[in-house]
């Protein structure tokens, strides 16, 4: 029996990928060019994808669920989706002015979100939640605004309050309009609105922070939240980047029936490529809309410029993946392809009598090495323990051992599921995984 270690396998795979990153620590901070990509010993460097599948640089194949951070529910380099950038290159990538593609573009998203009746559009999600904040103190003429703890809204000031990491080179004082409360408590939120008559909105991943890794009772939560803010003036916000055209084809809002006031979007809203939209009621959206009113314009309305704003490329990206969503069965086959691997991998926890269980919304999946049933367990102490088992060894040695066994997952615990994976796909996943399971077992880390 071999005694080589699961790390040790990772480093003997991938020399390309170690000798890239020797190079890249001397020019990025960290060598990476994104959080996310930071991994121990090095992180993998990757050629090309296709569909479900992407190569590295040594040559070896993945069945890929880190899916473009989220954005790839039509995997990896569709064909429709690169005719159409491929066109629209050769017809200009910049043309500093309106576009018929932009107005394909939004009404393609008013399609499937019927809350939505106006949109303005960005570069990314973390410029999104900062305009769609920015856009409720401004229609309330209220300051603060509640954020819930662990929820994560990209990088700016604003949206590291309440965040589950350190945020050094943040001004103690941008945070003193921020209100941190605990997810899925709706006693909490309740409390914040009645006791302070300054909060202008409240924003939330609508699945849990983490896009659903920390769950909360989502119908009931989101439910009461609208009534709360219906009730106290207060805008409520979706942050729906990952949510958002994956947890149904009209996201978590249309999925539970709950009409944000907002919404933020990015990632498969703009098919992949660079690009973001605030989306939501056209009274507060408008805050943005200049009026020939030099009163209004030069004193009232929210500034917003932005180079690459509906840019044509991620326009064309953006209407042909959201018109293709429309049309076809696509949210179906993910999601049916995640219940499968969800199942799968809950099966192999109980075969191989490993504490454990995979948990999630639609095509996005969890897992947990905390005992438990997170589909239908929430609350506080819940939401502890899967923090706590996220940090472990074994853990990390998942991760690495399943890229071993040729499968790259989301971060350490999470498989973001395309409408191209198949059931060959999905059962090659469940191998790797119990067989990974086996390794960490055997290394003694569970």
């Amino acid at each position: 029996m071999s005694t080589t270690t699961i790390l040790e396998q990772y480093i003997a795979n991938h020399p390309g990928s170690a000798e890239r990153y020797r190079e890249a620590v001397s020019i990025f901070p960290g060598g990476v060019t994104h959080d996310n990509r930071y991994a121990e010993p090095f992180p993998l460097y990757i050629t090309h994808g296709q569909g479900p599948r992407k190569w590295d640089v040594d040559g070896h194949e993945y069945i890929d669920y880190v899916s473009g951070h989220g954005a790839l529910l039509l995997g990896h380099s569709h064909p429709a989706i690169a005719d159409a950038v491929a066109e629209q290159i050769r017809r200009g990538t910049h043309l500093g002015a309106c576009t018929d593609e932009e107005v394909r573009w939004a009404r393609a998203i008013m399609n499937l979100m019927p809350a939505i009746e106006r949109v303005r559009f960005h570069s990314s999600g973390t410029e999104a939640t900062l305009m769609a904040m920015r856009l409720a103190r401004a229609y309330t003429g209220r300051n603060k605004v509640i954020k819930l703890q662990d929820h994560f809204h990209g990088w700016h000031d604003y949206a590291m309050a309440g965040s589950d990491r350190p945020a050094p080179g943040i001004p103690a004082e941008s945070w003193g309009s921020m209100v941190i409360l605990p997810a899925g408590d709706l006693d909490a939120a309740q409390q914040a609105m009645e006791r302070d008559s300054d909060i202008a909105a409240i924003i939330l991943e609508p699945t849990g922070a983490h896009y659903g890794q920390l769950p909360f009772d989502v119908p009931t939560y989101l439910a009461g939240l609208r009534q709360l803010c219906d009730r106290h003036g207060v805008v409520l916000i979706f942050d729906e980047v990952v949510t958002g055209f994956r947890a149904s084809s009209g996201g978590a809002q249309v999925r539970y029936g709950v009409a944000p006031d907002l919404t933020t979007m990015a990632k498969i809203v703009a098919g992949a490529l660079p690009g973001g939209a605030v989306g939501g009621k056209a009274d507060i959206v408008d805050m943005i809309a200049q009026r020939g009113d030099p009163q209004w314009d030069n004193t009232e309305r929210v500034y917003h410029p932005g180079t690459f704003n509906g840019n044509p490329l991620s326009a064309v990206a953006g209407a042909t993946c959201l018109e293709m969503i429309a049309a076809d069965p696509i949210n179906a086959q993910a999601d049916a392809m995640a219940a499968r691997l969800k199942a799968g991998l809950n099966e192999v926890f109980t075969r191989m009598e490993v504490s454990g269980h995979a948990y999630g919304v639609a095509s996005m999946i969890h897992f947990t090495l905390a005992e438990g049933d997170f589909d239908h367990e929430f609350g506080a102490d819940v939401n502890r323990r899967i923090k706590a088992a996220a940090g472990s060894a074994a853990v990390t040695g998942i991760k690495r051992g399943l890229q071993n066994h040729g499968i790259d997952i989301m971060g350490r615990d999470a498989f973001l599921v395309s409408a191209t994976h198949g059931e060959a796909d999905i059962d090659a996943t469940l191998a790797a995984f119990e067989a990974t399971l086996a390794e960490v077992r055997a290394e003694g880390l569970v």
